[in-house]
């Protein structure tokens, strides 16, 4: 068998490892008897070293003088939770060299504090799924995961951002996700549901073909900085809707002005995004019969949901966040040619990836404004209108900033004029005078 740096992980229970052991790759023996599992394999010092692993309710022998010390068996830790029916563990997976999604990787095991502060999270995550809400998307139980992957951290420090700035699933291992942990409980549940959302369209496209995707990336998501094959565009249509209706709940169950504030712009917005790629969805027409049934299906709930009333505050920052998004989405990566082909925009050669800083920070209503962003969040769009037509005086063309000027002056003229420009915001040749 194959070790790494003297390791052996045993899929579901954890690693063995060689005291002493030759490091990267090497070949060692395993052999088994007895209900114990003893590995051997190549030392540092050029002999042969071995750990027994045994179950844990064997009572161990009296040690021998050569008996390896603490840290030859690193057991898969896990997240416990209470339910109805008893407590439940999921495996929290910081061994396994698979559990990511590319190459495999080297065990980054996490310290006490980290792993009890991934405990404290996912006790509160878990209890906010729990709260009474409607029934449909957004809403499953934490019982159905199997595995979370921690993900670049081992430690508690520096502190954790409050929102997850990496997640991932892949369709060939239903219920596991890999999470960066968050700081809020809620960022942790919201990516929960929004994972889960996602093992289970990989689980019904094994079962059933959904769409004829050439794999041309060529359409707009709302939630991604690149242009979308097909299938990507579905899986995003799915898990937002996921969100969408954790929000929804999460508005439902507001207990103040601003908890319904904040819950009420991400449910907007979600919602908001959702609806129009399920629109690109469907009149694409490569829907199979199956797809088109799932895709209508989203298209009835999310129609639904955009008929229910959301704080006007709320229904406003996620309009223009909405906006802002598409708005330098295009002006980053549609190249500007007057004529739009019949296949679609052309790209730009040399577009890149950008960070999505706009989402979360139009969330909450700044009380003291200062960047052109916050003024725009706050609602004064022409405060907002003059520090962009600033910043653009030194670059005419940052698309950050001509985003933001394109929709704050739609803001403040709306009109046939600003819809054009917002349509194909990649066409103006920027003159802003404020």
């Amino acid at each position: 068998m194959s070790l790494t740096d003297g390791g052996l992980p045993l899929p579901g229970l954890g690693l063995a490892r060689l005291p002493g052991a030759e490091g990267g790759r090497t070949v060692g023996r395993a052999r088994t008897g007895g209900g114990e599992l003893t590995v051997s394999g190549p030392g540092r010092d050029g002999g042969t070293v071995s750990v027994t692993v045994r179950p844990a309710t064997r009572p161990l022998p009296v040690p021998a003088a050569d008996t390896p010390g603490p840290g030859a068996w690193l057991p898969l830790r896990t997240l416990t939770h209470r339910t109805p029916a008893g407590p439940l563990a999921v495996p929290l997976d910081d061994l396994d060299p698979y559990r990511d999604l590319d190459d495999p990787l080297p065990p980054a095991r996490l310290d006490a504090d980290e792993a009890d502060a991934w405990q404290r999270l996912f006790e509160e995550a878990v209890a906010l799924l729990a709260e009474p809400g409607g029934d449909g998307p957004g809403r499953f139980d934490p019982g159905s995961i199997r595995a979370v992957v921690p993900w670049g951290r081992t430690g508690t420090l520096p502190p954790a951002p409050p929102t997850v700035l990496v997640s991932a699933s892949s369709g060939d291992s239903f219920g596991a996700m890999v999470i960066a942990r968050p700081s809020s409980a809620v960022a942790l549940a919201e990516t929960l549901v929004h994972e889960f959302q996602h093992s289970k369209l990989a689980a019904l496209l094994h079962l059933f073909p959904l769409l004829d995707d050439d794999r041309e990336e060529r359409y707009y998501a709302p939630w991604r900085p690149d242009p979308r094959h097909l299938t990507g565009l579905l899986h995003g249509a799915y898990a937002f809707t996921g969100v969408t209706g954790f929000w929804r709940d999460r508005l439902a169950g507001a207990r103040d002005d601003r908890a319904a504030d904040t819950a009420g712009y991400h449910f907007a917005l979600r919602r908001l995004q959702s609806r129009l790629v399920v629109r690109t969805l469907l009149a694409e027409g490569r829907l199979t019969p199956q797809g088109r049934a799932l895709v209508s299906g989203l298209a009835g709930t999310l129609d639904g949901w955009l008929r229910e009333p959301v704080p006007h505050a709320a229904l406003t920052r996620a309009r223009t966040a909405a906006a802002l998004h598409r708005t330098e989405w295009r002006l980053r990566n549609v190249d500007p040619v007057v004529e739009t082909p019949p296949d679609g925009p052309r790209f730009r050669p040399d577009r890149t990836s950008w960070p999505d800083v706009r989402t979360h920070a139009f969330a909450d209503r700044p009380a003291a404004p200062h960047t052109a962003d916050e003024h725009l969040a706050a609602g004064d769009a022409a405060a907002a209108l003059a520090r962009y037509a600033g910043q653009l005086a030194a670059d005419p063309a940052e698309p950050h900033a001509l985003a933001g000027w394109i929709v704050a002056r739609a803001v403040l003229e709306p009109g046939r004029a600003t819809r054009r420009m917002l349509a194909r915001p990649e066409l103006l040749q920027p003159l802003p005078s404020g």
